[in-house]
């Protein structure tokens, strides 16, 4: 199993988060299937891979630590491929995702952490 995952600290609401999260994982060919105050999960869209590289995201999102415009979350991206080369779906999506959160203009960046 292909797992990818990543630490974030943005500047933004807990408020503003969850629906700046669904517009960058629908930017990004993911459909959100699960989400409450501290977790949301989305799939990618399938019909354009295999089944068994379709890829999951789950986003963790620490409420607990949260200011007024901070935010913490980590990102585990994992498919069923196995990762026998570098350069595999799974990770092709983790990196996608990974840039578009570092340019997003809805909020500002202030820590990465790659795990």
């Amino acid at each position: 199993m292909a797992r990818y995952t990543c630490s974030y600290r943005v500047k933004t609401s807990l408020t503003d988060l969850e629906t700046l999260l669904k517009q960058l994982l629908k930017d990004c060919d993911f459909e959100v299937t699960y989400h409450t105050l501290d977790y949301m999960m989305a799939r990618e869209i399938p019909g354009k891979v295999p089944f068994g590289k379709l890829v999951t995201v789950e986003v963790l999102i620490d409420s607990t630590t949260a200011t007024k415009n901070q935010v913490q979350l980590s990102l585990v991206v994992k498919n069923d491929e196995l990762p026998l080369q570098l350069d595999n779906h799974c990770r092709k999506l983790f990196e996608g995702i990974q840039q578009v959160i570092a340019k997003n203009y809805q909020w500002q960046l202030v820590e990465s952490v790659p795990s």
